[in-house]
């Protein structure tokens, strides 16, 4: 009898089939024609053509896969669908709604909503119909220790009132973002790790103003990521996601899976980096030699095969742990993710751009934007001295063998 493969494991052989297909045919097709809709309408304007690929996704069966719930992946299975989005990071996430901050935030309203909160922000969500984004960091404190947030959150009455300053939001500036979770200070006298709540705050809420859209090394994103004032911006208290002082909660529940996210959207990045790198190498003549024949892109090849084999193994591992112990049980290993994936890409997206020679440093390839955005990475959701700290902790307090 032929052996049968598990029925999880051929579904997402099935769905990563489906997606390169869809990669090929729809999304690699689709980026010029992006590129051209925010030239000529304005760098933060929706481009049209994510409509049709939304519709398509959706048809094909490729939609909210992140999410266990609803598409039965785990994290395992669903890491190396978020892999082939990475191939074309702007585009490829929105078209089958697997897109950040979206997917925490999604997660979020999942675990923590009312079944009213649900049927306003999360059901749309999953449609796909608006988007969303996650405000914690802030640019008068240290936001990578979240305790040191400093907007207040007070209850007056049947509201709470927000005060304070967010920044680096991401999705703002998309008028499509129609709903805020807000992290804020609403008990400063009790324990630090219950001082924190969380809110929800939509777009159009008086007090609340859009202040400017960041820019990532110059790249503006066509959703942005922008600074908001929050000046006496009042919401029922209907809008406090869990119970007061759970904010601190929420947000370490938020960012385990969505880091694997993002450092297999990394691995997918270094890929195509790779991808291109080799056909440069095969394509370009140089002292009368194709470059591929010259043993220092050899090895510039072979490092950037290394370093995505490399870090794509540690991050299905974490996945793995994720999956059977949960974020907590995979502190560490998330921490390691989140230093390992990014550096990595930006190794290989460095030599590639080094091949490419400047037209590695120009839009005519997708290398410097690649570039901009896993260094981003090492940045947002902690940056990488703060998971270092969380590594070199859990190695000092663990017991080696020899020690009995």
């Amino acid at each position: 009898m032929d052996h049968e493969e598990p029925a999880a494991p051929r579904r997402t052989l099935e769905l990563q089939a489906q997606l390169w297909e869809f990669m090929r045919e729809e999304v690699f097709p689709a980026e010029p024609v992006w590129a051209a809709h925010l030239r000529e309408h304005g760098e933060h304007s929706y481009p049209d053509v994510m409509e049709e690929l939304k519709a398509s996704a959706r048809r094909r069966g490729l939609w909210n896969l992140f999410l266990p719930a609803v598409s039965g992946l785990s994290n395992v299975e669903y890491a190396p669908i978020a892999e082939i989005t990475g191939w074309s990071p702007v585009i490829a996430p929105e078209a089958i709604n697997c897109q950040a901050p979206d997917t925490g935030n999604m997660e979020t309203l999942a675990l923590f909503a009312t079944d009213e909160q649900k049927k306003r922000w999360l059901e749309p969500l999953l449609a796909g119909e608006i988007r969303s984004a996650f405000a914690m960091t802030e640019p008068a404190v240290a936001s990578s220790d979240a305790i040191n947030i400093a907007m207040t959150m007070q209850r007056d009455g049947d509201d709470y009132v927000i005060n304070g300053r967010k920044w680096w939001i991401t999705g703002v500036a998309d008028e499509r973002c129609q709903v805020f979770i807000v992290m804020g200070k609403s008990a400063p006298d009790a324990p630090s790790h219950r001082q924190q709540s969380m809110v929800l705050v939509p777009r159009d809420t008086p007090g609340l103003t859009i202040e400017r859209h960041l820019p990532i090394f110059g790249y503006q994103d066509q959703h942005g990521h922008s600074e908001l004032i929050f000046d006496d911006v009042r919401v029922p208290a209907t809008s406090l996601l869990a119970e007061e002082g759970d904010g601190f909660r929420i947000a370490q529940a938020r960012l385990g899976p969505g880091r694997i996210h993002h450092a297999m959207r990394a691995i997918g990045m270094a890929e195509r980096a790779l991808a291109l790198m080799v056909r440069r190498a095969k394509e370009r003549v140089a002292f009368g030699a194709p470059l591929a024949d010259n043993p220092v892109v050899q090895q510039h090849i072979a490092d950037s095969r290394m370093d995505i084999d490399l870090a794509r193994l540690l991050v299905q591992h974490t996945a793995g742990l994720i999956d059977t112990r949960g974020a907590k049980g995979a502190r560490a290993e998330i921490s390691q993710i989140k230093i390992a994936a990014p550096a990595a890409a930006l190794r290989v997206i460095d030599r590639a751009i080094e091949i490419h020679g400047a037209a590695g440093v120009s839009d005519d390839t997708p290398l410097a934007y690649f570039y901009a955005w896993a260094r981003v990475l090492r940045i947002v959701d902690g940056p990488d001295a703060v998971h270092r700290r969380t590594i070199a902790r859990e190695e000092l307090r663990a017991v080696r063998p020899f020690e009995g």
